[in-house]
């Protein structure tokens, strides 16, 4: 009993010491370790609701998956931050118009903002952004019908070469279901209206 006492003691011992040198890898690389599955967001707007929500991940736009959803949303209204991150890039493109591409602080996600009428005053490339925090308005550039303003968002993983424009595509529906629920909406004055 005593010879197994010390097996399990020293099992324990060296899961331990592995579990501090991994840790003190991580933070000597200044990474933040890479998360497993879904990212855990709050919803881009303050009144969000389930119900305005649809899922068109797998719908075909234009000739090709769409891999994003559209949240329809009256022009101007505050687009915020889903995540902490950085702004990776604030790009103008003909199918997105104003858009913006935002990565988690591991770099292991990128978020896609787009048809956005403006971004928020002052935002930049490289800048550190935190979940909530006011980004864009809501509007009809890029290929967006003029009189259907939205937020088309997407979520992407990233590989390892970090690329804006590139990643696998992941279902923001179910992620942005989840964080409605998880963060009840508001009247924009911080106030809960369930």
């Amino acid at each position: 009993m005593a010879r197994l006492q010390k097996i399990v003691i020293a099992t324990l011992s060296l899961a331990f010491i592995f579990g501090l040198i991994s840790t003190q890898l991580v933070a000597s690389t200044g990474q933040t370790p890479v998360q497993d599955g879904p990212p855990r967001l709050d919803p881009p707007f303050a009144d969000l609701r389930t119900s305005d929500l649809r899922d068109s991940f797998d719908e075909q736009h234009f000739g090709h998956r769409h891999e994003a959803i559209d949240i329809m949303e009256p022009l101007g209204t505050p687009i915020r931050a889903v995540d902490d991150g950085r702004i990776r890039k604030l790009f103008l493109s003909k199918a997105g118009g104003t858009t913006i591409y935002q990565f988690n602080d591991s770099g292991s996600y990128c978020y896609y903002y787009a048809h956005l009428d403006h971004y928020v005053d002052d935002l930049r490339e490289g800048q550190r952004v935190f979940r909530g925090q006011i980004i864009g308005y809501v509007g009809t550039s890029g290929d967006a019908l003029p009189n259907a303003p939205q937020l088309h968002f997407a979520i992407f993983r990233l590989d390892d070469d970090k690329r804006w424009w590139k990643g696998t595509p992941i279902n923001p529906y179910p992620i942005l279901l989840e964080a409605v629920k998880r963060v009840p909406p508001t009247n924009n004055a911080g106030i809960a209206t369930n």
